[in-house]
């Protein structure tokens, strides 16, 4: 699928689907904040949010400190549901609308990369390559690079996609073994229609 394709896909998704009706909402991002808080105590450090969504995580690295978050998104419509829910809060927060295997991102201008259900769409193993070329470039040496993926045993599909499923070791495998394997957890997420669903989470630590 094309960036643009992609684009349309899930603009389609945000235009159908109240933003706490998509299957990955969360009220908050319970797990990624627990993580981020013992990895990064700087709240000067600058968190990419990858995918950010309609995701109330920014609200909650605002409401923890956080001072330096930029948010990126390939739907515009989602990044305007992220600025209206913040309100004035927003002025503190960049946003940026593209594709993240082809954004142009400020080199080493990130202390910690988040991903939460962006990086197991990635099917093609080119798009996967290209992802990673981005987290080499983006994150600064000793930075980290915080992704969640669906489990081994979580979902085949979503949002009528196929996705990759991984373990943890399969995660850090594929993400690169010259990251330092940090932390990994494992979340039930019970989405908003009841199903449950299981999420591999890996923080890895740059060279």
């Amino acid at each position: 699928m094309s960036g643009m394709d992609r684009q349309a896909h899930w603009e389609a998704i945000y235009a159908r689907r109240a933003p706490d009706e998509v299957s990955w909402f969360q009220p908050h991002a319970t797990v990624s904040m627990d993580i981020i808080r013992s990895a990064l105590p700087d709240r000067d450090a600058h968190i990419l949010e990858v995918g950010g969504g309609a995701s109330l995580l920014v609200d909650d690295l605002l409401d923890a400190g956080y001072r330096r978050v930029t948010v990126l998104d390939l739907a515009p419509s989602a990044l305007g549901v992220v600025r209206s829910r913040l309100g004035p809060r927003a002025r503190a927060v960049s946003f940026v609308q593209g594709d993240i295997t082809t954004v142009a991102l400020q080199p080493a201008g990130f202390a910690l990369w988040h991903d939460r259900a962006v990086f197991h769409f990635l099917t093609d193993e080119g798009d996967r390559r290209r992802y990673l070329d981005q987290v080499r470039r983006a994150v600064v040496p000793g930075g980290l690079v915080l992704v969640a993926t669906f489990a081994e045993d979580g979902p085949t599909q979503c949002s009528g996609l196929k996705v990759v499923r991984y373990s943890p070791g399969q995660l850090h495998a594929v993400l690169g073994h010259e990251f330092d394997l940090v932390d990994s957890r494992r979340e039930e997420h019970r989405t908003p229609g009841g199903a449950v669903q299981h999420f591999t989470y890996c923080l890895l630590r740059l060279p």
